[in-house]
């Protein structure tokens, strides 16, 4: 039986890893008849993202991460920013009279599920990560529930209610598409072995050294490389391709990644969990480098659960060599049998209906209230 029309509130600002899983679930519940409005960040990600989906109302909170150093003159600012936000929620539900709050993460996300629970308003976080967030861990003592990506994240709740429901994808990401129409997309050969090279929006230059010094292994070995290498050494990247004669396309960032994804045999990324969710859906084997420099360095642990699961492997940034990694490429594209292993594993891994569980969780829980 369809759930009565409700007003539900996303808070998932301040990172891609926030925003497009939050994005993700809004979708299904707008599609179900159900009001949503997202809170986000004042950050410029937060905004550009937005102006494509104008179907959804957003509110930019005041939030900024809670600093190590709990007596500083940052924390004094963490307080006054996290007390500013509360008070805008507060006023914002006396209003809009939500039925039900949603938490991505990040300290974006605690003072509405704070505020929510304080007028009773049903409210959940999602995490993730193998490894919880300083925010999840603080927004978990006041949720109805913590909602997970990783089964592995549950011990770190401490006795919290906790469910499964894989990280969502958002919808305009796609599905897969004709090899030959992605290759065409970046005018590439379909015929040929496709690397594709991906560092987020963080943790780019790290990846983007290793390929430049790798290229000259791979010369001549008969392979073609997608690089997404962020906001810089895009022409830097472009003219070491060229140099060793490496058939590429090379951009900043590429906006219909169903091509990316659908082009490519084998892919080098971070293990942020948005982009390992993304890797599942499109069963694609990987070279996971985890960032160096992720809180509580989650994403080796997010690596690790593909590694174990023979989806991918992982190198480290740190003491990963030129050699090395340049033969594992060679090595995974060569071997069609293994990569076809690493590809059913992948699949596997995270639910294809990651948001469709959320939306369930949260019309599970109106229904309940309203009996």
């Amino acid at each position: 039986m369809r759930t009565p029309p409700f007003r539900a509130v996303i808070a998932c600002g301040g990172t891609g890893g926030h925003l497009f899983p939050g994005l993700a679930v809004a979708e299904v519940l707008h599609a179900r008849g159900h009001e949503v409005v997202l809170f986000v960040s004042e950050k410029e990600i937060d905004a550009i993202a937005l102006k494509m989906r104008p179907e959804f109302r957003s509110e930019k909170l005041p939030s900024v991460g809670l600093p190590t150093m709990i007596v500083s003159p940052a924390s004094v600012r963490f307080l006054r920013r996290f007390w500013e936000s509360f008070c805008q929620c507060r006023r914002f539900y006396r209003k809009f009279r939500p039925s039900v709050l949603l938490g991505m993460g990040g300290f974006t996300s605690t003072a509405p599920v704070l505020a929510g629970r304080i007028q009773g308003i049903p409210a959940f976080i999602h995490e993730s990560n193998a490894i919880p967030g300083r925010a999840n861990l603080l927004a978990a003592k006041f949720a109805s529930k913590v909602l997970m990506g990783f089964g592995e994240a549950e011990a770190r709740f401490r006795g919290a209610p906790c469910v499964v429901t894989g990280t969502p994808v958002r919808k305009n990401l796609g599905t897969p598409i004709d090899r030959r129409e992605a290759s065409q997309a970046f005018r590439l050969d379909p015929e040929k072995k496709t690397l594709l090279v991906m560092g987020g929006s963080q943790g780019a230059a790290g990846i983007n050294q290793l390929l430049f010094k790798a290229a000259t292994l791979l010369a001549g070995s008969g392979i073609q490389i997608i690089h997404l290498t962020g906001d810089r050494d895009d022409r830097l990247a472009a003219a070491n391709y060229q140099r060793d004669e490496i058939p590429h396309y090379v951009s900043p960032f590429h906006h219909r990644m169903e091509e990316a994804y659908s082009a490519a045999d084998l892919v080098i990324s971070r293990a942020g969990a948005s982009s390992l969710s993304e890797l599942s859906r499109f069963a694609l084997p990987s070279i996971l480098i985890p960032y160096p420099f992720a809180t509580d360095d989650h994403q080796t642990a997010n690596a690790e659960i593909y590694v174990r699961a023979g989806a991918a492997e992982m190198l480290m940034e740190k003491g990963t060599s030129a050699e090395s990694l340049s033969a594992m490429i060679s090595n995974l594209l060569s071997d069609e049998v293994r990569r076809d292993r690493m590809s059913l594993a992948a699949r596997k891994i995270s639910p294809s209906d990651a948001a469709e569980n959320v939306a369930n969780v949260m019309e599970r829980a109106v229904k309940e209230a309203r009996t």
